[in-house]
Parts: C-alpha cells; sequence; structure tokens
C-alpha cells in the first residue's frame, strides 16, 4: 500500500476539519477498494451526527429544548425557529409568560395562565449548575450554515473532563478553564 501521509498532511493545512475528514473519508475508501466506508462520513452528514459546523467531537450544552440554539446573551432559543424558550423548553413571550402551539398563553385546568418558569443563561446557569461549578463562555468559531454566518460557542469551566466524559480541551478558553461543552447562535449576516 503506497504511503498517503504527505497527502493526509497537506489536506490538514489546507482545509477546515469537516473538510478534511470529508476529503480523508474518501481517501480512506479509495485505500480500502470499497464503498463501504464513504457511507460513514458523508460531507452533507456531518450535521446529522451534532449541529451544522461542529462534527461532535464535544456534546452540546445542557439545553431546555435539546440542540443548544441560543440568543445573543446566552439564553436558551428553540432551534428550530429561533423562539425564546424558558428552562422548561416551553416557547415564552417578552414577559416571560409561557405560550401555547397557537402563540397565545398557556392555561391551566381552570383556564388561568400559567405561571411563568425562569429562563436562564445556557453556560452560567444550566452547565454550572450541572457541575457546581462556575462556567463561562470563553472561545468562539465561525462556520457557514444555511446561508447565515453561525457563532459556535465554547462553555469553559474548571474540569478535567468534558460533558462526553474524555479529556477536556485546552487552548479556546482563559485562565486555566477547559471546554465542558458547546453551543451555537444564529447570526442574521449572510453567507
Amino acid at each position: 500500500m503506497p504511503d498517503i501521509t504527505p497527502l493526509a498532511d497537506g489536506l490538514a493545512r489546507s482545509t477546515s476539519r469537516r473538510g478534511f475528514l470529508a476529503r480523508a473519508s474518501r481517501l480512506l475508501a479509495l485505500a480500502a477498494g470499497g464503498t463501504a466506508v464513504t457511507a460513514l462520513v458523508k460531507p452533507g452528514d456531518a450535521d446529522a451526527f451534532h449541529f451544522c459546523g461542529h462534527i461532535y467531537t464535544t456534546d452540546s450544552c445542557p439545553h431546555p429544548t435539546g440542540l443548544p440554539r441560543i440568543d445573543a446573551n446566552g439564553y436558551p432559543l428553540r432551534a428550530s425557529d429561533g423562539h425564546p424558550v424558558d428552562d422548561l423548553g416551553r416557547p415564552v413571550d417578552g414577559h416571560g409568560q409561557p405560550l401555547d402551539d397557537a402563540g397565545k398563553p398557556m392555561l391551566d385546568p381552570d383556564g388561568r395562565p400559567l405561571p411563568p418558569a425562569r429562563r436562564s443563561r445556557v453556560c452560567e446557569h444550566a452547565v454550572a449548575t450541572r457541575i457546581d461549578k462556575p462556567a463561562r463562555v470563553d472561545g468562539a468559531w465561525y462556520r457557514c450554515c444555511g446561508g447565515h454566518v453561525r457563532k459556535l460557542v465554547d462553555c469553559c469551566t474548571y474540569t478535567r473532563n468534558r460533558i462526553n466524559g474524555d479529556a477536556a480541551l485546552t487552548g479556546y478558553c482563559y485562565a486555566g478553564r477547559r471546554v465542558y461543552c458547546v453551543m451555537y447562535y444564529d447570526t442574521k449576516i449572510p453567507c
């Protein structure tokens, strides 16, 4: 088998991580002489592993609706449409009042509006509460997703392990903190 190390090194230096992984998987498929490996990582399928621009090396921060979409201030949003949600995952209006699917205030069985729940920052509250350590947003990077710039955000804390249990990354955080989990913010900037 030919030595493909120089080719792989050149690809790694000249492309993004996502592009490198797509090209490396194709190269691996050619080297293996089969098509089964190409089914493992297709360029468009990387979104399915986590969210656009991030291929699941560090898991999502705890979020009331699943995918860790946040607003510019770090508060949770529903991933499908960017609507604000409370810590229980319910859509809310500008006053924190929970809303039903029709956008009307949610009511209890007696017809009274349900009380608002807390709406707190994902990193500084949900993560810090989960691990009982202070957490803060430190690092970020950007990708083009769905025609707009997406800001991928690192939630950092003083821990040796990430949320998914493996070793926490250094280099993206400040003051000795390490990446614990990731979130994202969709900007309105076209790309």
